[in-house]
């Protein structure tokens, strides 16, 4: 498997890990309810709520690099370019969850902009595919 495709399947992992803050932040709300999650999960406050809205943006970020992947890929659009820049996606992935956590602003928007932009040339590497191979 290439790796892109594995940097792809990491940040599906990262989804379900920024999950596990979240369900900790439920049960200490007093019991996680399974009945009404998402109710509950609207009611978290501070480190819980923060918690949620990284969990939610992993879901959102997937969606653009898994397409930008997949783009190269069908293109066959391959090379050092392509895997470091799914390489520095899951790398800002993966210190954007905890600046979230710990409450880093600016740092975390910063992050989160500098993985945006490594899905968005992934999605338009076939147009410099030359320069690639």
């Amino acid at each position: 498997m290439s790796i892109p495709f594995w940097c792809v399947f990491i940040s599906a992992l990262m989804i379900y890990v920024a999950r596990i803050p979240v369900a900790k932040a439920m049960k200490e709300q007093g019991g996680y309810d399974n009945h009404l999650p998402r109710q509950q999960q609207a009611q978290l406050t501070g480190f819980g709520a923060r918690a949620l809205a990284a969990h939610q943006n992993c879901i959102e970020a997937f969606i653009l690099f898994a397409v930008g992947v997949l783009m190269a890929h069908t293109t066959q659009t391959a090379g050092w370019l392509i895997d470091s820049l799914a390489i520095v996606f899951v790398m800002t992935r993966v210190i954007y969850l905890l600046c979230y956590w710990v409450d880093l602003a600016w740092q975390r928007s910063l992050v989160w902009f500098v993985g945006l932009v490594c899905s968005l040339l992934l999605m338009i590497s076939p147009t410099f595919r030359s320069i690639l191979l």
